[in-house]
């Protein structure tokens, strides 16, 4: 008779298939332009959020936001297909097995916080890099009125929006970040929280 495993072991290797997941495809760079890979991207990301005193489950989001790309064969090269591959949708479907909605649901929003910001923040849309104004056309362009209004009442908006703030920031080439070792305690807290 097999004993179960220890929730430590189980936490552990869930941390360490994400890891192993950025490790083995996260160095190729995104296709259509973005000028960091996305390993760096997410680290990027996550240390913006890190410097904002983010929760962990948002810095986790910021750190894990581009996951859906690293699980579609296709990835980031749906848009240079022109097709909205919904990234955002497949990588916070994924990650709900082991982590809560702080983590999960500004990843499920963040294109969609992309077209609110256009839609509300003047000059947002000139700041965007050639590839992201590319995938926002496929995405619906920028929010009607109406849309807004529906966006602002999700529970997640604001942290959504945090997020995608630190998305456009984190596309800096050689920028020196923290390794994704650093947030390893950090997910293996969030996944015990959520119960695996």
């Amino acid at each position: 008779m097999t004993s179960r495993p220890t929730v430590e072991k189980t936490t552990d290797s869930v941390v360490a298939r994400i890891e192993a997941l950025f490790r083995d495809k996260g160095h190729s760079p995104y296709e259509g332009g973005e000028s960091v890979s996305q390993l760096a991207h997410g680290l990027q990301a996550a240390a913006c959020g890190t410097r904002a005193g983010a929760a962990p489950g948002l810095i986790a989001a910021a750190l894990l936001h581009d996951i859906g790309h690293l699980l579609d064969p296709v990835g980031e090269g749906a848009a240079v297909m022109g097709y909205d591959a919904r990234h955002e949708d497949g990588g916070a479907d994924h990650l709900a097995q082991w982590f809560g909605p702080e983590v999960t649901e500004p990843i499920r929003l963040h294109v969609a916080a992309k077209r609110y910001l256009c839609a509300t923040k003047d000059g947002y849309f000139a700041r965007l890099s050639p590839a992201s104004v590319r995938s926002l056309a496929l995405q619906g362009g920028p929010m009607s009125a109406e849309e807004v209004a529906a966006f602002e009442a999700l529970p997640h908006f604001r942290d959504a929006v945090r997020l995608r703030v630190w998305d456009e920031e984190a596309k800096v080439v050689g920028l020196a970040v923290p390794e994704f070792a650093a947030y390893r305690d950090m997910l293996e807290g969030l996944v015990r929280d959520h119960g695996v």
